[in-house]
């Protein structure tokens, strides 16, 4: 009995070396919100794929919306005086010209529409792009407000327009009018007044003097246009069921690029213009690569210069480096430390 308790002893004393040899051999475990600042925890590699850069808006329907018309180029604007129609135009209407180099450019209000105001004073001097003319749609259009953040990504790159009437209709292609800039109060001019010519005297056949102006009321002449904010305006395609006051989505794909050079947008630091991007070398060493950058659609960003498409780069990428420490007795910033 004595021997199978030392046995038993033994392998009790045995059993508690093993352990403690099993927990002094296991490696101390990393805590990876411990790493060094600037450590590359994931490696990607650029590729390539469509890429469209994408703005959602909310829309709605609206009857006889306001939109503007641009200098189709740049020189001197001569408007032309434009009678009020009788009807809903079926075909253009020339409003003016836009003279450069003694060559003139048509400004024409679309079928569909009608004339509402000039937006500058005639033989202004004018840019290409600058709204100068407002027009009236007949009819049903989709508006969309815009703010002012998302005018930069939207202004003279409309490339394509879809929307979805909430409960209705869509998606459908919305066909853009206009300009989305904003829009001052447009003034029609009042007509010419013909020449009177003095009736004859049946007494004595000299000239009458001329008539006293009538008295009362002026008669209503042009009205213009109102003003307006940065707006999107479009028109739905014809059989569309469209409903006063509506809300719309609209999705603005605003440019478009084939097989374009991406990576991951935690990869870069910077989206508009010019970023960087942190390249790890076949050695394990980093370096800091500058790149043009593109179009986005969140998740990717194009890289237009500044990689080959090879290189590894790592995620996340480069920091900006800490600001000086404050001066001596001055408070930090707050937030800072």
């Amino acid at each position: 009995m004595l021997t199978r308790v030392v046995i038993a002893a033994s392998g009790v004393v045995l059993v508690g070396m093993l352990a403690s040899s099993c927990s002094s051999a296991a490696p101390a475990e990393a805590n990876p919100e411990l790493a060094p600042r600037g450590t590359a925890m994931t490696m990607v590699t650029p590729s390539h794929q469509d890429l469209a850069n994408t703005v959602s808006l909310t829309g709605q329907v609206t009857m006889n919306p306001v939109f503007g018309l641009v200098a189709p180029v740049g020189g001197q604007l001569r408007y032309l005086t434009v009678k009020a129609p009788d009807h809903t135009p079926t075909v253009p209407t020339r409003v003016g010209s836009v003279w450069r180099n003694g060559v003139p450019h048509a400004l024409e209000v679309p079928a569909g529409a009608t004339f509402a105001g000039r937006l500058t004073d005639d033989r202004a001097t004018v840019t290409a792009g600058m709204p100068v003319a407002s027009a009236k749609l007949a009819g049903y259009a989709i508006v969309a407000e815009i703010d002012g953040k998302q005018a930069y990504q939207i202004s003279g790159h409309l490339t394509s327009v879809r929307a979805q009437i909430d409960n209705g209709p869509g998606p459908f292609p919305c066909r853009a009018l206009g300009t989305i800039a904003a829009l001052p109060a447009g003034t029609v001019p009042e007509p010419p007044a013909p020449p009177v010519k003095p009736a004859a005297s049946p007494a004595s056949g000299a000239p009458a003097p001329p008539a006293e102006p009538p008295t009362g009321e002026p008669a209503d002449g042009p009205d213009g246009s109102e003003a307006t904010g940065l707006r999107l305006v479009c028109t739905a395609p014809a059989g569309t069921k469209l409903i006063n006051g509506a809300s719309v989505t609209l999705e603005v794909v605003t440019a478009r690029a084939k097989n374009a050079l991406v990576v991951p947008v935690e990869a870069v630091a910077g989206r508009q213009g010019r970023g960087q991007v942190e390249v790890v070398e076949s050695g394990g060493g980093r370096r800091v690569a500058d790149v043009v950058l593109g179009l986005t659609d969140g998740k990717v960003i194009q890289v237009r210069s500044g990689l080959k498409g090879n290189e590894k780069l790592s995620v996340p990428g480069p920091d900006l480096p800490p600001g000086p420490p404050a001066p001596d007795g001055e408070q930090a910033p707050a937030g800072s430390k």
